[in-house]
């Protein structure tokens, strides 16, 4: 029985969310484990007269600027679950979250959007429920759940509800990105995977993604090295990225806990022990490896974000003239 929708009787307040990154699989954990990265968006949503979309940032270049925009058709849903109707709004995002890259952007937009959606509206919907839509939206419940939440998420969903365990990542874990300066649809890189697999691939990858989770729960980063190998899609997707098979090979002997296609690639994720004497030459193989397979890419180091998405609900007499591009210069990184 679907739900009536009542129409919008007094004026929503302006939300304003930040929403970090994420990387997913970690390894063996393919669609299961999922990390929050200091990576960010900034979203700013209201009711307005007409939907009109301010979108800042090298990110944002190619992104719909009419209703197919994904925040407009996230916001919509979230209101259609709390029963109202704000069919115009105003959307303002800047994000630092490379596109197409494997860093979760498009989760990252699915939670913002829903976040702001939310708050704009009195937060009727709890984080629950907007996990459970954005995993329905998403199909795969470790970056919308590491967005939300923040840390290091183990999901699963059974088609209509996601259940998660978020742990607190382990305090010398620091991470290392090399970012390829090309595009990957997810689409493509999920169809190059098998449809059938052995029990003896099964079973490698079920002991390593319980021996990673456990290995970040229990804060022994010297099992990651053996715990952060797969081959339920990584040994398929190699060969969409030059050089990803000498990376997984070779990283851990220069200097890496381990590494890892994040997401569907083509970004690669190395984990690296804070007290690691050789990150230098670490991040130096990462991009001369690129080089030598002709692909520009830059590196970014980052510890993991502890915390999820955030939000405020603002009143415009509480706005003291803070514009979103203020706010933007105040917090975006250097």
């Amino acid at each position: 029985m679907s739900k009536e929708i009542a129409p919008v009787m007094s004026t929503y307040g302006v939300a304003r969310v930040k929403v970090p990154a994420s990387t997913a699989n970690l390894g063996p954990g393919f669609d299961t484990l999922g990390m929050a990265l200091p990576l960010y968006a900034w979203i700013e949503m209201e009711e307005a007269e007409e939907t009109v979309f301010h979108l800042y940032g090298d990110e944002m270049k190619g992104v719909a600027r009419d209703k197919s925009n994904l925040l407009y058709q996230v916001a919509q849903m979230v209101f259609a679950e709390a029963g109202v109707a704000v069919p115009e709004i105003s959307i303002s995002m800047y994000s630092e979250i490379p596109l197409t890259r494997g860093l979760g952007s498009s989760a990252s937009a699915i939670i913002g959007g829903m976040v702001a959606a939310n708050t704009m509206i009195g937060s009727p919907l709890d984080d629950a429920k907007l996990f459970d839509m954005a995993t329905q939206l998403e199909k795969h419940p470790d970056n919308v759940g590491a967005s939300l939440f923040g840390g290091i998420i183990t999901a699963v969903w059974d088609g209509a509800h996601a259940d998660y365990v978020r742990l607190e990542p382990p305090q010398d874990l620091e991470v290392l990105v090399v970012i390829p300066e090309f595009e990957l649809e997810t689409t493509k890189a999920r169809g190059v995977l098998p449809t059938e697999i052995s029990v003896s691939d099964a079973v490698y990858n079920i002991s390593r993604t319980s021996l990673m989770t456990a290995s970040f729960a229990s804060g022994r980063l010297d099992l990651i090295s053996r715990a952060m190998q797969d081959r339920l899609h990584q040994p398929y997707r190699a060969a969409l990225i030059p050089g990803m098979e000498k990376l997984l090979a070779e990283a851990p002997s220069h200097g890496a806990l381990g590494i890892a296609l994040s997401g569907a690639g083509p970004t690669l994720l190395c984990l690296v022990d804070r007290q690691e004497t050789r990150k230098h030459e670490l991040e130096a193989f990462l991009k001369n490896t690129m080089q030598e397979h002709g692909i520009s890419a830059q590196t970014c180091w980052l510890m993991p974000c502890t915390s999820g998405v955030t939000s405020e609900l603002l009143q415009r007499n509480e706005m003291q003239n803070v514009s979103f591009l203020d706010m933007i210069k105040g917090e975006v990184r250097s």
